[in-house]
């Protein structure tokens, strides 16, 4: 059975997502945990979790892909009560825990924002949104006008998993002009940068009450995805890459939370 070190998947993926160009995200990426030094299996999913951890280790992984890891903000500061239970599933069945937050947000070919923007064909993307000092999103022109439902359409057959999709606006407007964030993507002071550029629709994971009013008087149609199924185009992307580079084998492992 091939197998294949931990610390050289980890330095693969610091390199290609690029984590130094993100030290002031919330999220403390890369290597979380480290377990054995070696992994015939990687298993990759969105949120780190202990029912994530125990399907892991029914399937004799060696190593984890998360999106939303366990180690946010200044570290951990103590190992107890839900976070102990999930470091001792992790450290008794000797699985590393890998994290890419918002690295994964904003890689250009990797990441979900990209391929999002690539399932619905959107050209002349530029990014936009900034968030922690950085854009995060892409914003482009779809090749032909397309109605807010006819895009629900699109991405809901291109989407893994399942879940509701739900529209701020008028799911009949015709959009041109579309700007996608993963995620949490629609906050408020956002909507000031789109109302200039005529964004027509936001392709992101969930929209809370606060931005309806901003939303509605820039004109813009908020689709949501939701915020899980909207982060699961990256994580297929990185499983891809990692069976491709070093040849084990991989797994996705589905919990969506249809929130």
């Amino acid at each position: 059975m091939k197998t294949a070190s931990r610390n050289d998947i980890a330095q693969f993926l610091d390199r290609i997502l690029e984590l130094d160009r993100w030290p002031d995200d919330p999220s403390n990426n890369g290597l979380q945990f480290a377990g054995d030094a070696e992994a015939a299996k990687a298993v990759f999913a969105v949120d780190a979790s202990a029912e994530l951890f125990c399907r892991a280790a029914d399937l004799d992984a060696g190593f984890i892909f998360v999106h939303h890891g366990i180690s946010w903000g200044s570290g951990i500061r103590r190992i107890d009560g839900i976070l102990a239970d999930r470091i001792k599933l992790l450290a008794a069945n000797g699985i590393s825990l890998y994290a890419a937050h918002l690295p994964l947000d904003a890689n250009p070919r990797f990441g979900h924002n990209a391929r999002l923007s690539d399932m619905i064909g959107l050209a002349e993307r530029r990014t936009f949104g900034p968030y922690h000092g950085k854009e995060i999103g892409f914003q482009g022109i779809l090749p032909e006008e397309k109605t807010v439902a006819e895009l629900a359409k699109i991405l809901d057959a291109a989407l893994p998993s399942s879940g509701p999709l739900g529209v701020v606006g008028d799911a009949s407007q015709t959009v041109k002009t579309v700007g996608v964030i993963s995620g949490g993507g629609a906050w408020p002071e956002l909507f000031d940068e789109i109302a200039p550029d005529h964004v027509d629709c936001l392709i992101t994971g969930e929209a809370t009450h606060e931005v309806f009013h901003p939303a509605r008087e820039s004109g813009t149609a908020i689709l949501t995805l939701g915020h899980y199924r909207s982060e699961t185009p990256g994580v297929f992307a990185v499983m891809d890459l990692v069976k491709s580079k070093f040849g084990i084998e991989t797994a996705f492992i589905d919990i969506p939370t249809n929130m």
